[in-house]
């Protein structure tokens, strides 16, 4: 494995974490209605789990309220039950052939509680990509031990993660940064 293999690696999954982080965050809801927010909620279907998007249409009727639209009659319930049993916090209201998943206004106490969530996230985030920087500066003293690099090139090859990482870790703030005034905006 060369220096640029180690870096291009490094990078890639960094990259992968700044993406898990922002899917991460999506997830945690504003007080806006966001077809997203339901993802991650699994419906039992024929005895497995199955994300809802794939036994029903989720669409915003209005800023606070989601319609989820069920493909099979007979799911409505145990649609309504997922939703309702999710750490979400939301209350569905069944009308027929489709669910109706009103959004309810966030506290100031759910607001600070949210924030602490988002931050615990990003730390998160940063654990990993720094996880990521030692593991690639441990690669780069293997080659060092094996005599395939000087300690010269090792050192440059630690600067180039080492900026990387910084980059990664501006990212996460920001991202951070944005969300909770995100959702601390009324």
């Amino acid at each position: 494995m060369s220096i640029t293999d180690i870096q291009n690696s490094a990078e890639s999954r960094m990259g992968k974490s700044l993406e898990t982080l922002k899917a991460n965050l999506a997830k945690i809801r504003t007080g806006r209605a966001h077809t997203g927010i339901l993802d991650h909620v699994q419906v039992e279907y024929y005895g497995s789990p199955v994300p809802i998007s794939q036994v029903a249409n989720v669409t915003l009727l209005d800023a606070r309220t989601l319609i989820v639209s069920v493909w099979e009659r007979n799911l409505g319930s145990a649609v309504e039950k997922a939703i309702r049993d999710s750490d979400l916090g939301l209350n569905p209201v069944g009308m027929g052939d489709s669910i109706r998943v009103p959004m309810p206004a966030l506290t100031e106490e759910r607001r600070r509680d949210l924030n602490k969530v988002v931050k615990s996230e990003g730390e998160d985030a940063k654990i990993a990509i720094r996880n990521l920087r030692r593991d690639a500066n441990e690669a780069f003293k293997k080659l060092v031990k094996e005599k395939e690099i000087s300690e010269d090139d090792e050192r440059r090859a630690q600067d180039v993660v080492q900026k990387l990482t910084d980059r990664c870790v501006v990212e996460i703030d920001k991202m951070i940064l944005q969300k909770e005034a995100e959702i601390m905006t009324v």
